[in-house]
């Protein structure tokens, strides 16, 4: 089938009938072995223009429809990703067309329900597992405790329904304890805090993914160098630029810059075109011009100590000099005598 077929479907279908041109233009797509990048193109440009004309179930049928095909057009996948998971979870679960950033964008515009539908991928980036996991933080309260704690009290007692609800704070710290279990690698030791001797990486992603920005402050503080106040300012601008030159100065990946920044600034990236300006604005910025920043960061937190100790270097000097004089008056008269 050539691109003449889907010409003939229009051709063939009544005016104002989208829904039936909706379908089969995808399904004359799909019948196609190795569709060229004319013919992809032209699915789009027929598809695109219809896709709030038609119907929850055109929807659902061209994603289930799509999430099979191996050359599907990207345009339209990411178009049905955005959609309720009740419509893209085939694609979010199947698609080759949707990559790791597509997916990690999709989790942060949409939460939970398009993150449980993505964990069930056969292939997963383990950034994103670890994403979905701090998603459904929590669930982990219920989950069975991490393996060196079993071998401590491998008979716990029942828990009653007091015990359950005695302390708020308990399950929250629980879900966060078995969560750096989750994280740890499997040769660390147990009793050892996660954060003490890891990549500046490991700490950034782990702080910014628990959405407490003092957390996160703290984390992009110590990788850098700088004071938290500084690191505070970086982060409570409106916009990720401070932040983007942040993490060009650590040399990260653009994954994993990307992965960060969308966890800080959720709001940023609503879509593709967003997530592309970010990456060639990471791509460009050359990483010395970013540690410049860094070093000008630093300079304007010394500079208010260098002005205040100002007033008491110059007393100093003036009491060296008058103390230096009255030792020469004193040289000069006992020299007299």
């Amino acid at each position: 089938m050539s691109s003449s077929d889907f010409r003939q479907i229009a051709i063939r279908t009544e005016a104002g009938k989208a829904e039936r041109l909706f379908r089969a233009a995808v399904s004359a797509f799909c019948s196609l072995t190795r569709p060229s990048r004319r013919e992809i193109a032209q699915l789009e440009d027929l598809t695109l223009p219809l896709f709030d004309k038609v119907s929850v179930e055109s929807r659902r049928y061209v994603a289930a429809a799509l999430s099979e095909c191996e050359y599907a057009p990207t345009a339209l996948v990411r178009r049905l990703a955005e959609e309720p998971v009740e419509i893209a979870a085939p694609l979010l679960t199947r698609s080759n067309a949707l990559s790791d950033i597509d997916l990690i964008a999709l989790i942060g515009r949409h939460g939970l329900p398009h993150a449980r539908a993505i964990a069930r991928r056969k292939v997963l980036n383990p950034t994103i597992a670890d994403l979905i996991r701090v998603l459904e933080r929590p669930t982990l309260v219920k989950t069975r405790p991490p393996e060196t704690v079993t071998r401590l009290a491998p008979k716990p007692e029942p828990v009653t329904k007091a015990d359950t609800s005695s302390v708020p704070g308990d399950a929250a710290e629980n879900a966060r304890r078995r969560l750096r279990a989750m994280m740890r690698p499997a040769d660390e030791s147990a009793d050892v805090n996660t954060f003490l001797g890891q990549p500046a990486y490991v700490k950034l992603r782990e702080t910014a993914l628990t959405g407490n920005a003092a957390f996160f402050q703290t984390a992009l503080a110590d990788a850098l160098d700088i004071d938290f106040a500084t690191a505070r300012s970086v982060t409570g601008q409106p916009s990720y630029a401070a932040l983007l030159a942040a993490l060009r100065a650590l040399d990260l990946g653009e994954d994993r810059a990307f992965l960060i920044a969308v966890a800080v600034y959720p709001g940023e990236f609503p879509h593709p075109q967003a997530i592309r300006l970010f990456l060639d604005r990471y791509r460009l910025l050359h990483r010395e011009a970013a540690l410049d920043k860094v070093r000008a960061w630093k300079a304007e937190t010394l500079s208010p100590a260098i002005r205040g100790k100002a007033p008491d270097t110059i007393s100093a000097e003036r009491r060296d000099a008058s103390n230096g004089e009255e030792a020469s008056s004193s040289l000069k008269a006992s020299r007299s005598v």
